[in-house]
């Protein structure tokens, strides 16, 4: 009996509207700082950082017997050494921290637990058996079964370890970033000496940030920016003596004012409502900023209906460029496919800018051609970059790695708001592979060169108009006619447009010359005849005489 092989698809998710963003982010340099103010900067900075980081040890020690009384306890103790809002500020920064390095942890075990499950699997299997699309078969030599059979050991190690953590409520979090560091250990490669890597140290410890509180004067008490630039700190009380303001406050001598958001910040300037201020230093510019950052509400998004109801853009993400293809509401691609390139190499600045960079202009060309919706795939790469899932694949592996994912999606969204576009967001399943099956070669032409990657933003851009990836659904099962059904994935039901019956033109098939009226009428059936032929009578036309 003949096996069956054919691949069995997985479910497809349905297409969703990402949601737009909830908070706003500007920056401005300080610029003209007198070193008065880089000394007071650098003084507060330290003291703030020092009990930043006692709290955090504190607040990690408590675990899983955190409440709302040993949260009073920690910033009473803070505020005899700074103030009631500093201390407000430390304390909510802890909890942060301490919240995301509880998010890791649980991100860690579920990575960890995917290795064992595929480590256990592939040590299951004989040696050499093969795998296939869905499961990796087994190791190719005993050799290699046996360093497999060790790293399972170390991995449950692992496990067990972070599970008891997780349990216990242990977290491990380094104020001023583990990556940092861990650069302590690995100066010649960060092409760092000793004391740049010790002033970068302490500038990412100290702690100059003050949350906004709304109904006060300009939306913050603690570090306060009037309408005009003008910026303020409120010192902590060891530090009172440094102040050259009344109410124990020091005033700077730079002026900001915000190129980006400026409007929308003095307008919650001036309503007094909340606005959060960051001031931090760039060691490797020498340059102080200040980041100010606010919530406001959930943009709303559009109905999937209504996205759906115009054009679509559909973009395929790749390592090095964005692939985007504009389709209408039909899912016919219009135009020519087009590239967005960028450079994911090089300091983390730099390919963040360069994402903004390439985000930036796809948004603009979509605007251009008046489509309001752009059709993207939901990547999420969490458990498949790892080596106990895909072997020897180093390279596939650093290639889905090299995907921006995490930035691609907080960058698109929130950009793609500004100018009123929705995003739509598919599953990825299969449209490299179906795009360029079925899209590929019929669209390529002399003139128009098609990648894979621009045949995937033809199927993205289709799953996410709700049509089928391929161009045609099969062909009526026994005549030509449209007594099946509706043969085209390209139109509605109820659209005829082409399909409809052609309008009769007068004249020759070549419809070069206008048709002669006097020689149709010389040969015309007379209309009589034809109304007895139809009518099953025989009628004898009349004899033409000649000479």
């Amino acid at each position: 009996m003949r096996q069956n092989t054919k691949q069995q698809l997985r479910v497809i998710d349905a297409p969703f509207v990402a949601l737009g963003p909830s908070g706003v982010a500007i920056r401005d340099r300080l610029k003209g700082l007198t070193p008065e103010d880089e000394k007071m900067l650098r003084l507060v900075g330290e003291h703030l950082g020092r009990l930043a980081s006692r709290d955090l040890a504190v607040r990690c020690a408590q675990g899983n017997d955190h409440s709302s009384d040993t949260w009073a306890a920690r910033k009473q103790g803070l505020t005899a050494e700074s103030s009631s809002r500093w201390a407000g500020s430390i304390t909510k920064a802890t909890h942060d921290q301490w919240a995301l390095s509880r998010r890791c942890q649980l991100a860690h075990i579920h990575n960890l637990e995917a290795g064992v499950r595929t480590l256990m699997h592939r040590l299951s299997l004989p040696l050499g058996e093969k795998g296939s699309k869905r499961a990796a078969g087994g190791y190719r030599s005993k050799n290699e079964w046996f360093h497999k059979s060790r790293r399972l050991a170390v991995l449950e190690n692992r496990l067990d370890q972070a599970r008891t953590d997780r349990e216990a409520g242990v977290v491990h979090a380094v104020h001023g970033g583990r990556r940092l560091l861990g650069t302590r250990h690995n100066l010649n490669a960060a092409q760092l000496t000793e004391a740049e890597w010790r002033q970068r140290w302490e500038a990412e410890r100290w702690f100059l940030a003050a949350d906004g509180e709304s109904g006060k004067r300009f939306g913050n008490e603690t570090i306060r920016v009037t309408p005009d630039g003008e910026v303020s700190i409120k010192l902590p009380a060891p530090l009172a003596d440094l102040t050259n303001s009344k109410h124990g406050r020091y005033v700077l001598t730079s002026r900001i004012a915000f190129a980006h958001r400026g409007q929308e910040w003095a307008d919650r300037v001036g309503a007094n409502r909340a606005v959060a201020y960051r001031i931090h230093l760039d060691v490797a510019r020498g340059r102080w900023y200040l980041t100010a950052s606010w919530q406001r509400p959930v943009v709303k998004t559009i109905p999937l209906e209504t996205a759906r109801a115009q054009a679509m853009v559909g973009v395929d993400t790749n390592t090095d460029h964005f692939a985007a293809y504009r389709l209408d509401r039909h899912g016919n691609p219009v135009g020519d496919p087009r590239r967005f390139f960028y450079d994911l190499t090089g300091s983390a600045d730099h390919r963040d800018a360069q994402i903004r960079h390439a985000i930036t202009r796809l948004l603009h060309w979509t605007h251009q051609h008046g489509v309001r919706a752009i059709g993207i795939e939901n990547l999420d790469f969490a458990a498949e970059k790892t080596r106990e899932k895909h072997g020897r694949k180093k390279r596939f592996r650093q290639v889905i790695s090299g995907i921006p994912t995490g930035k691609l999606k907080a960058r698109l969204v929130s950009m793609a708001a500004e100018l009123g576009l929705a995003i739509v967001a598919v599953d990825p399943a299969y449209t490299s592979m179906w795009g360029d099956e079925h899209w590929r070669k019929p669209l390529t032409s002399k003139t128009r060169k098609m990648s894979r990657h621009d045949a995937a933003g033809i199927a993205i851009g289709r799953r996410a108009l709700g049509h089928p990836i391929r161009r045609r659904t099969a062909p009526p099962p026994h005549h030509q006619s449209d007594a099946a059904g509706h043969r085209t994935a390209q139109a509605h039901r109820g659209t005829r447009e082409r399909e409809e019956t052609r309008p009769r033109i007068p004249g020759p098939r070549t419809r070069s010359v206008q048709p002669d009226a006097e020689r149709k009428r010389a040969t015309r059936t007379p209309k009589t005849v034809r109304d007895a032929r139809s009518a099953g009578t025989w009628v004898q036309d009349s004899l033409l005489i000649t000479d």
